[in-house]
C-alpha cells in the first residue's frame, strides 16, 4: 500500500520516462511568451511544460514533490540540450519567492492555498499560464476527487488579483467530439 503523496506519485513516474505533453494553454499561445526571462513549472511531472520553456529561450525551473520525476526531467534535459534547473520541491512547505518569475505554468494540478503564494510569485507584467480539470466533465479523465476540480469560472477568482488575458471552458457546450473538454484553461498578466 502507498502510504504517501511522494510515495504514490513516485510510483507512477518509475512506470514512465517519456514526458507529459505541453499543456494546451501554452502550446496554443506561445505568442505571447516573452523572449527572454525566468520559467517556472510547478508540479511538473516530467516536464513537458518545462521542456516546451526552455526550448523558447527562457531561464527555466521547475518544480515537483517526486524525485522520480525530478531525476527523469533532469536526464530528459541532457538529452534535448536544455537546462532546466529541475528540484524536488514540496509546495505546500516552499512556495515560490514573490516577485520571481516572468512565466509560472500550472497545469493537471490544484492546490487551491497555494493560489496567492503563485501569483506572488509572478514580477509585475508576468504571465500565468494555468490549466486543469473541472467538475463539469464529458467523460472519466482526470481525478474523480472534488477537491481537486475546478467549479465553473473558478480560475477568474481564483486568480482574480490578476489581468485576464485569455480564458477556456468548454464544458458540455458544442460538439463533445472536439474543442478542450474536462479542463479551463487561463492566461493572465500581473499588473505593472
Amino acid at each position: 500500500m502507498i502510504s504517501s503523496p511522494v510515495d504514490k506519485w513516485n510510483q507512477r513516474y518509475l512506470k514512465s520516462s517519456t514526458p507529459n505533453s505541453p499543456a494546451q494553454v501554452l502550446t496554443e499561445n506561445l505568442h505571447l511568451l516573452p523572449a527572454q526571462g525566468r520559467a517556472l513549472e510547478l508540479a511538473c511531472g516530467l516536464g513537458g511544460n518545462a521542456l516546451l520553456l526552455a526550448k523558447q529561450g527562457l531561464t527555466t525551473e521547475a518544480w515537483d514533490l517526486s524525485e522520480v520525476a525530478i531525476n527523469k526531467l533532469q536526464q530528459l534535459s541532457l538529452e534535448n540540450n536544455l537546462s532546466i534547473n529541475a528540484r524536488v520541491v514540496d509546495l505546500n512547505q516552499e512556495p515560490p519567492v514573490a516577485e520571481s518569475y516572468d512565466v509560472i505554468c500550472v497545469s493537471a494540478y490544484l492546490e487551491r492555498t497555494l493560489c496567492s503564494a503563485i501569483s506572488n510569485a509572478l514580477k509585475p507584467g508576468g504571465l500565468i499560464f494555468y490549466q486543469t480539470f473541472t467538475q463539469q466533465k464529458t467523460d472519466n479523465t482526470g481525478p474523480s476527487n472534488p477537491d481537486f476540480l475546478l467549479e465553473s469560472g473558478e480560475l477568474f477568482a481564483l486568480f482574480a488579483d490578476l489581468i485576464p488575458v485569455a480564458y477556456r471552458q468548454e464544458s458540455d457546450c458544442g460538439d463533445l467530439s472536439r474543442g478542450l473538454r474536462n479542463q479551463a484553461y487561463l492566461i493572465a498578466r500581473k499588473p505593472v
